[in-house]
């Protein structure tokens, strides 16, 4: 056994790569190694004799794998010290320029928004984008024979033959979410709920999928006035201006009774949107108090409740404030429109620093 220990140990000190060492792996303790041959030979001894050679054969056997495990061991830590100094990069040299992420200007008008409603104690609500037919038309007083409601205007999802259950939509605006959001908190409530929405119509100014913010403020003693307040602070603090002028149309919106389009002061001199200035007037929303119907769909009393709801597009407004001529551009993906009209990705929107930086 001795013998056999220095013939071993010396062959792996002295092993160059991992395949020797391998071979001396199998022709030590390999199942037909001289170790492994040495131990079944133990069968054939005395009690005695097993007795003194089980343990040196043991012990043997575990020196040997010790050695080849620190031996390979040694090799790895040589071959990674060469690859390291074959494979080496000198981190002082400059980075290759690249540009920052940019927000796109949906986004960042989306954030501004919420920020100035927030500001005015209005929390944000969301819902699905793919709606209930009662939801979407139903709840808000629109009856069934509206112009909305034709396959020309709305994205109706498909039904198997013979299936006499409501229809789904893509919804057509974001009102529904005020009617889950009233289902859900009661009233009193003042929320915000922007999102996307779907229309059948696609030219410079629509696209088949576009975005919208709608606001919707009830309680026991809102009106009209409440509702210009809040119209007046949001243009101001939005276009960033001191002063504001709005003009509020009668018209005529199946959820709200009275309705009125807003429009705002404005001008274009130089063909340059000036808000709060000017001879001209720009529609930007359309407003009204609560249809009591609406109210009472959200399963609220209007007996009790009243208040005001407001829309407008998030994609128009960000058109106006940021000079963008076609609305088409949002959806084109072209990273160098992005990098012209893109904001700052670390710039968050606020009342007190700035909305746009």
């Amino acid at each position: 056994m001795d013998d056999l220990r220095e013939k071993y140990i010396g062959l792996i000190a002295d092993a160059g790569d991992e395949a020797t060492l391998e071979d001396l792996r199998v022709q030590a303790v390999g199942k037909k190694g001289e170790i492994s041959l040495q131990m079944r030979s133990l069968g054939q001894m005395s009690p005695e004799e097993r007795q003194v050679m089980g343990p040196k054969l043991n012990a043997l056997k575990d020196e040997i794998n010790s050695a080849l495990a620190a031996k390979k061991e040694a090799l790895e830590d040589a071959a990674l010290d060469e690859r390291l100094r074959a494979e080496w990069l000198d981190v002082t040299l400059p980075a290759r320029d690249r540009r920052a992420g940019s927000i796109h200007p949906i986004s960042q008008v989306t954030e501004e928004v919420t920020a100035i409603f927030a500001d005015m104690g209005f929390s944000v609500a969301e819902g699905p984008q793919v709606e209930s037919d009662w939801h979407n038309f139903d709840a808000l007083n629109i009856p069934g024979h509206h112009p909305a409601r034709a396959e020309m205007d709305t994205f109706y999802m498909h039904r198997a033959e013979g299936d006499d259950r409501p229809p789904h939509v893509l919804r057509t605006h974001t009102s529904p979410v005020q009617i889950r959001s009233m289902e859900l908190t009661g009233a009193p409530i003042r929320v915000i709920c922007p999102g996307r929405v779907y229309r059948a119509d696609y030219d410079q100014t629509h696209t088949p999928m576009f975005h919208q913010v709608e606001g919707l403020a009830l309680d026991t003693d809102i009106s009209m006035a409440n509702l210009k307040w809040v119209l007046e602070e949001f243009v101001k603090a939005f276009f960033e201006v001191d002063d504001v002028e709005l003009r509020f149309r009668a018209s005529h919106f199946p959820f709200t009774e009275p309705s009125a389009e807003v429009d705002i002061r404005c001008s274009w001199e130089g063909g340059q949107l000036k808000v709060g200035e000017g001879d001209d007037w720009l529609e930007i929303l359309g407003s009204g108090m609560v249809h009591p119907k609406v109210i009472a769909a959200g399963g609220i009393d209007p007996n009790v409740y009243q208040g005001f709801a407001f829309g407008m597009g998030i994609d128009r407004i960000a058109m106006l404030k940021y000079g963008i001529p076609d609305l088409r551009a949002f959806f084109d993906s072209d990273l160098r429109w992005l990098r012209h009209y893109g904001f700052a990705s670390l710039d968050v929107p606020t009342l007190h620093g700035g909305l746009s930086r």
